[in-house]
């Protein structure tokens, strides 16, 4: 399956300020057949894939490969430029420099901000018209806390604004599956702008982080770690993991004995690359991505008991 690769420039609003945010698209076409190309009436699924890096959230090598694997499945993949609030499409470099840079970015940018942001780009996709409206989502580190964020997430208003009092909204449905791989700083609510690290059980009065709303999530979630990241400890994946069976999230969860964070970077990854265990995790996205976006199951029902047999 060939890959076409374009961009489109798209209007963001946010804490009353507007910015305009690149959203980079990978379209999977196959010649002769039109409900695969680009510009037709087709019944492609779609899927939102939010940015691979922590700090350097646009379409970076790591990121563009990791899009065009997804894409070459035959689904299209729209990639947000999460800092446009701050600077250009371009991705931030590898270096000291940039990583300071993104590490202030990631902290400044408001909750409000990530919400509209992945709003816009399932408002995208949704207008291409080889939409079928079915939405995953998926991404790494910052972008898999983005990932599990969007399927929680509040419907914006028509602006885009997003409501900080997660009672005033409806909940918006489009996403249905997520697989998120080592999502960062969801179990110490330090998302956005935040007076210090939280990884209390207990949510705080009127939260509006992203472990505080998982109540909300009407899909399925495979949530992916290393158990050797040192960004999301042990107690911090027990703390999600716990507070999403208790919400009642549909989940599965996949801890890898010797992956380190970012165990998904092909680039630059600090000697943490590990291809075995990345193909596996590709093999879970598949799976999930398949057998919710693309497979037609019909409207799910009661599920009986599993029967406690040998």
């Amino acid at each position: 399956m060939l890959i076409q690769e374009s961009h489109v420039d798209v209007k963001t609003t946010a804490n009353g300020k507007e910015s305009t945010m690149r959203i980079f698209v990978f379209h999977p076409a196959i010649p002769g057949f039109p409900n695969a190309s680009v510009g037709t009436a087709g019944r492609l699924a779609y899927l939102a894939c939010i940015p691979i890096d922590r700090y350097w959230c646009a379409v970076t090598g790591p990121v563009a490969r990791f899009a065009r694997q997804i894409a070459g499945q035959g689904y299209i993949v729209a990639a947000p430029s999460s800092y446009h609030d701050f600077t250009g499409p371009e991705p931030l470099k590898y270096d000291v420099a940039d990583t300071d840079r993104g590490n202030e970015y990631k902290i400044q940018k408001t909750l409000e901000s990530y919400d509209a942001d992945s709003y816009a780009t399932v408002d995208h996709l949704l207008t291409l018209p080889t939409c079928t409206g079915l939405i995953g989502a998926t991404g790494m580190c910052l972008g898999g806390h983005l990932a599990v964020r969007a399927a929680v997430r509040t419907t914006p208003s028509q602006n885009h604004h997003c409501s900080p009092n997660p009672s005033s909204t409806q909940l918006d449905p489009r996403i249905t599956a997520c697989v998120s791989y080592f999502a960062t700083d969801i179990h110490s609510r330090t998302l956005g702008p935040h007076a210090g690290a939280n990884t209390a059980a207990e949510a705080p009065a009127n939260s509006t982080h992203t472990l505080d709303l998982f109540s909300r999530f009407k899909g399925e979630a495979a949530m992916i770690f290393g158990v050797q990241d040192t960004h999301v400890p042990a107690a911090g994946r027990d703390l999600v993991r716990a507070k999403m069976r208790a919400a009642g999230v549909v989940a599965s969860f996949h801890e890898f004995a010797w992956a380190q964070h970012a165990f998904i970077r092909d680039e630059l990854s600090k000697g943490r690359y590990d291809p075995a265990v990345t193909k596996v995790c590709f093999e879970v996205l598949l799976e999930v991505f398949g057998r919710v976006l693309k497979t037609d199951l019909g409207v799910k029902g009661s599920v009986p008991a599993v029967e406690h047999d040998c």
